[in-house]
């Protein structure tokens, strides 16, 4: 058969449903033989919201996504995706298209050295020179996505090499050679390991769960809960962590770092040991690093060794696949005094609601949002405001039903990501929350909603600013408001409406109850618009090169 016969083979053995895609001059053999192939394909309307898509179909079923592009301005368009997808432990295989091989180094129509662009931004990457290579890079690329620490890989494929006609069952590697799935052989702890770990956390009289997003890449979330049903020991969450603890164990403290609660933060700042559990210490998390929990052992728990004494020196570090290794040091522990240390910070640093005035408070409308959603509902996020105001005032039962760019930051990934978690879960509800700057990056994507008929909500929050940059001129930029000022975007609703999408504009308190009726009960996609200050901040804040407990809060702005 043909070779792209052979990857439409492939992909369906993958259990490949749904591939994102947009099809160009060097991957147009690959589309002729999806035409009648038995995969569903996504045209998104720009290779970035195809990455994007694959990425939230990824996040929303633990599956690996799958986008292609073509040769050139295709194969850059998915970049930034793959990047995102790197840094957030996503399994992405895009499939691009190249030049003829004989035409490979000779400044082709459309040619990229794609393969030296995407080097720093997947875990893998190939160049296919020889058909006969097709069949096993293709099994390797679907192995290594999903084996270890998960992230995208790129296959890069000659438009020849598309072509070629070959016995492809014949080049198959025999299965002994193929990458070992089994995490319990690929990652032994040793039993003195354990024994050293358990001491440690039975001789801390102030320990702290640091939970990050590894924990739900593991599968962990059921040992996770339980661990902390029977231990008892207070926990925070990194961003991409929400969603895997239990958020109604009492000594649950939400998000930690430069957004975090703030009982949160001083919390982990007075631990004495922190058991971190699939993190990276992320600057945006420990502030500056020298004060991160600088009382505290660290017991440090990855699948990925080189996270383990990168930025933190651990005192137990174990490489290791979190969903095995946690059962193995529950036990019951003695904190009491910790307990009501914990107990005392909830109750001095409660999450404010208070606000004045008739305008909409954006940390109110996403907390009664939350409250009415369904327990399955997704909420995916751009990036900004916004994003921080959902992650601190939204609960999620599930890492899978919170899709936001966690490590790269990326605006334009709201939209897109819905787009791929709406088509992997087409019966639950999907929201997109997004802000006004983030919302104009990947808005051709309105039309994908449209062709697919796709009922996602869209909150879109409009300050008529880049709001995160221009609290950040505000606080540290002696408000010299440099290019944040938003006020000359479309008119969104008469926007959505060209794409056949509904919706209103809100700018009262008085006005959400049935701007949520509304939404909530639309058969299809709808954009609620959102109007709030254009100088509500973002609080509690971590200031750049802060310990962690010296935050700013409301008080700044009163």
């Amino acid at each position: 058969m043909l070779g792209t016969q052979w990857i439409v083979k492939t992909l369906k053995e993958k259990g490949v449903t749904i591939v994102f895609g947009y099809p160009g001059g060097q991957i147009m053999p690959l589309y002729d033989a999806l035409y009648d192939g038995g995969i569903e394909h996504v045209l998104c309307r720009h290779e970035q919201g195809a990455a994007m898509a694959a990425i939230g179909y990824a996040r929303a079923t633990g599956k690996t996504g799958v986008c292609i592009a073509t040769s050139g301005p295709g194969a850059t368009n998915i970049i930034t995706g793959l990047a995102d997808a790197l840094i957030d432990s996503v399994p992405i295989v895009a499939i691009t298209g190249q030049v003829p091989t004989k035409l490979i180094g000779t400044d082709a129509f459309q040619e990229v050295d794609v393969l030296g662009l995407s080097l720093a931004c997947t875990k893998h990457s190939y160049l296919i020179d020889d058909a006969h290579d097709l069949p096993n890079i293709l099994e390797e690329a679907f192995n290594l996505a999903n084996s270890g620490r998960p992230g995208p890989i790129l296959i890069d494929v000659p438009k020849d090499i598309q072509l070629a006609n070959l016995e492809y069952q014949n080049y198959l590697t025999p299965p002994s050679l193929k990458i070992a799935q089994n995490k319990t052989q690929l990652y032994p702890i040793l039993p003195d390991d354990i024994k050293q770990a358990k001491q440690m956390i039975t001789q801390a009289q102030k320990p702290i769960l640091y939970i990050g997003g590894g924990v739900g890449l593991s599968g962990a979330i059921s040992e996770l809960r339980s661990f902390m049903e029977l231990t008892q020991i207070p926990s925070v969450s990194t961003l991409k962590g929400l969603g895997v603890a239990d958020i109604n164990n009492p000594y649950y403290l939400g998000l930690v770092g430069m957004h975090g609660a703030k009982a949160a933060n001083l919390a982990v700042q007075e631990c004495d040991l922190l058991i971190a559990l699939g993190v990276r210490f992320d600057d945006r998390v420990t502030g500056n690093l020298n004060e991160f929990a600088r009382h505290a052992k660290v017991l440090h728990i990855d699948i990925d060794q080189a996270e383990i004494n990168k930025l933190r020196q651990s005192h137990l570090g174990l490489q290791g696949d979190i969903k095995q290794v946690l059962p193995l040091l529950n036990q019951t522990v003695s904190i009491d005094n910790w307990h009501k240390k914990i107990n005392q910070l909830k109750a001095q640093y409660p999450t404010r609601y208070d606000h004045p005035g008739e305008a909409i408070y954006a940390p109110t409308l996403l907390k009664t949002i939350s409250e009415r959603k369904s327990a399955n509902t997704i909420v995916t996020t751009d990036v900004g405001q916004h994003q921080m105001w959902t992650a601190q005032h939204m609960c999620f039962n599930h890492p899978q039903n919170f899709i936001t760019s966690s490590g790269l930051g990326t605006m334009g990934f709201g939209l897109p990501s819905a787009v791929g978690a709406q088509m992997a879960r087409p019966n639950d509800c999907v929201i997109c929350v997004s802000g006004d700057g983030s919302f104009m990056m990947n808005v051709q994507e309105l039309t994908t909603i449209k062709r697919k008929k796709l009922p996602i909500k869209i909150v879109l929050i409009d300050n008529q600013r880049l709001g995160m940059v221009r609290q950040w001129q505000e606080l540290f930029f002696n408000e010299r408001y440099s290019e944040t000022n938003l006020s000359d975007n479309p008119d969104f609703l008469m926007l959505a409406k060209a794409f056949d999408i509904p919706g209103q504009t809100i700018n009262k308190k008085s006005q959400i109850d049935t701007a949520l009726d509304n939404l909530f009960n639309s058969k299809g996609a709808y954009l609620l618009h959102v109007c709030i200050d254009e100088l509500e901040n973002v609080w509690p804040l971590v200031p750049p090169g802060a310990a962690n407990e010296n935050m700013l809060d409301r008080s700044c702005e009163e």
